[in-house]
């Protein structure tokens, strides 16, 4: 219950209470509970102390209509049932939170051609975007991303828009991992321990990620021509993994690099169904180091992202752009390589 001026108390204060106890108008106590800067801030102050000593709070929707804001983002991912989404949504969603703000998710179910649509129609319903599309063709993207504006990417940089097309050079603001160096690094892992002939389990020919790894290959066999690096198409799920199995038997590599830890676990899984025993007969490695890695049979070597922190530091720049503030410089995460028990030496062929 609240007391007016003339002693009278009411159930629940309201806007006209406050007014009544600061002596201001409704319009000025509306403005300051709803976080606008243009209100004298001795007077503002006045309006939160009189607020406070009768428990009177703003409604968040007449927050969004006085601000012209929802208080909202959104968040498109290609798969929140993989770990790695779900570890840096959580980072944002804890970021935004902080701020008031709700997280909206889009997942695209792998599907890329429901990307735009996804990132579109969810824009349309919040004060911004963090995409992460990684198989958009980059034509696509860049015309997209004005239309999301603001909006931050994760896991790609885009490419600059091209002269004299009507937008900006500048890039949209874009939190990475550095697919290439963590997949060099378990490549120099495993030729360290003897291995020459190698199998790399592809993700989507079209995702960015994938096409960082492939130019870590390239680039690793240019530097070790001993070293044979061969690539099979496989895919990002635990079956696709499951179903490589042969292909590895066949392909007589030592040693295989799976596209992230979630085929490298349906790989073990096959592999272990066959009696081929890891890593005595062949090393595997996954990418991610989600939280199920280090404890497969046998734990399994990985490449670890701070999927938490990727998450934040794209709220970060969100909530720049958001409040009219310059977001800091675009960040990549070097990925580091965690050795555990599925990699070994190379046998004896």
């Amino acid at each position: 219950m609240a007391r007016s001026r003339s002693g009278v108390r009411r159930v629940g204060a309201t806007i006209g209470d406050v007014a009544s106890q600061a002596g201001v108008s409704l319009s000025t106590v509306s403005r300051v509970m709803n976080g606008s800067k243009t209100v004298d801030a001795a007077l503002a102050e006045r309006v939160r102390e009189a607020a406070a000593s009768l428990g009177y709070t703003a409604s968040p929707l007449a927050r969004s209509l006085v601000l012209g804001t929802t208080q909202t983002i959104a968040v498109v991912v290609p798969d929140l049932g993989n770990p790695t989404f779900q570890g840096a949504l959580r980072g944002l969603s804890d970021g935004a939170s902080e701020q008031g703000y709700h997280v909206l998710v889009a997942d695209s179910h792998e599907q890329a051609d429901e990307e735009r649509v996804l990132a579109l129609d969810a824009r349309r319903r919040c004060d911004g975007i963090v995409l992460c599309a990684p198989r958009m063709p980059e034509e696509e993207l860049a015309a997209l991303l004005p239309l999301l504006a603001p909006a931050v990417v994760i896991n790609r940089i885009p490419e600059p828009p091209a002269v004299g097309d009507g937008q900006e050079a500048s890039s949209v603001p874009s939190v990475v991992a550095d697919y290439e160096a963590g997949l060099t690094g378990l490549l120099q892992h495993l030729y360290s321990l003897g291995h020459r002939k190698m199998l790399y389990l592809a993700g989507s020919s079209q995702a960015s990620s994938n096409q960082s790894r492939l130019a870590a290959i390239r680039e690793f066999q240019a530097s070790n021509p001993d070293a044979a690096i061969a690539t099979s198409p496989c895919g990002v799920g635990f079956e696709d993994g499951h179903g490589s199995a042969q292909v590895v038997v066949d392909s007589g590599a030592t040693a295989v690099l799976a596209f992230n830890d979630l085929v490298a676990m349906g790989l073990l899984s096959a592999l272990g169904e066959r009696g081929i025993r890891v890593p005595q007969d062949v090393s595997v490695t996954g990418f991610d180091d989600i939280p199920f890695a280090r404890y497969t049979t046998p734990p399994l070597t990985t490449a670890t992202i701070p999927v938490e922190q990727l998450g934040q530091q794209a709220w970060h720049r969100l909530s720049a752009l958001l409040n009219g503030e310059t977001p800091e410089r675009d960040l990549s995460f070097g990925p580091q390589v965690v050795p555990r028990g599925s990699t070994g030496p190379a046998p004896e062929r």
